[in-house]
């Protein structure tokens, strides 16, 4: 899913420094691998689209580490994760940062905190015409969310490639406090689109009978549903000699 950022609640830009030096930063940046080995191997696939990369992590599934590796982390790279299709939260933001890159996105592999507990968590933000949004790799059911529901999503540190190099970012949490009226304006944003979305899946459900072949519906009444039902009855029956 996708979401646009919303400035005054997200530090964006980050502080850059020339490479994790403090316990901290290398806490932040230290990956199984140096970081420039997850974006230096060629993968067998590269995305066109934004719902080319929606399509393909919908086959993939959430793993852990200790479950997939017996390690408590492991940053598998992106090659090895196209093939695996399973993995944890930042195998998925790995392998969606190398198909943003390689679309051509101004994008960054985000560490940090997100959820109601701000627990760890690795994400994608890119920029277009000026904005940016933030990419959830592991929740692609649905495609582009309101702005509320990324406010608690806290950005700690961040990776950019130039094509050239690596630049690394660490960010701090927005001292200020949002203003009223964007609180109430997300809000709304936030309420419209849930009212929107369940009407639609309303309306769909209540078309669905109408949508459905009558024929297809008196067979599986009868019972005649499955293939091989089907294949039973329509075949032909041998008349005695």
């Amino acid at each position: 899913m996708i979401g646009e950022i919303v400035p005054e609640l997200y530090d964006i830009s980050g502080r850059r420094i020339l490479a994790p030096t403090s316990q901290k930063e290398k806490r932040l940046f230290e990956g199984t691998f140096p970081m420039g080995r997850y974006i230096s191997q060629p993968l067998k696939k590269q995305c066109s689209s934004v719902e080319e990369v929606q399509r393909f992590l919908r086959r993939c599934k959430y793993v852990s580490d200790e479950k997939q590796f017996g390690k408590e982390d492991y940053w598998m790279p992106p090659e090895e994760f196209e093939k695996a299709k399973a993995g944890d939260c930042d195998d998925f933001a790995l392998w969606t940062w190398r198909q943003f890159l390689g679309m051509g996105y101004n994008a960054r592999y985000v560490v940090g905190r997100s959820g109601r507990y701000g627990r760890g968590h690795a994400w994608v933000t890119f920029e277009k015409d000026g904005r940016y949004f933030i990419v959830e790799p592991l929740l692609w059911a649905t495609g582009e969310l309101p702005r509320l529901s990324f406010v608690r999503y806290v950005p700690s540190g961040s990776v950019e490639w130039d094509g050239r190099c690596l630049k690394y970012f660490v960010h701090e949490k927005p001292d200020r406090e949002p203003r009223p009226l964007l609180i109430l304006k997300l809000l709304a944003e936030w309420i419209w689109f849930w009212v929107y979305f369940w009407g639609r899946i309303l309306v769909l459900l209540c078309m669905a009978p109408y949508l459905i072949p009558r024929k297809l519906v008196k067979r599986l009444l009868r019972g005649k549903g499955t293939g091989k039902q089907v294949a039973a009855s329509d075949a032909p029956k041998n008349n005695p000699q």
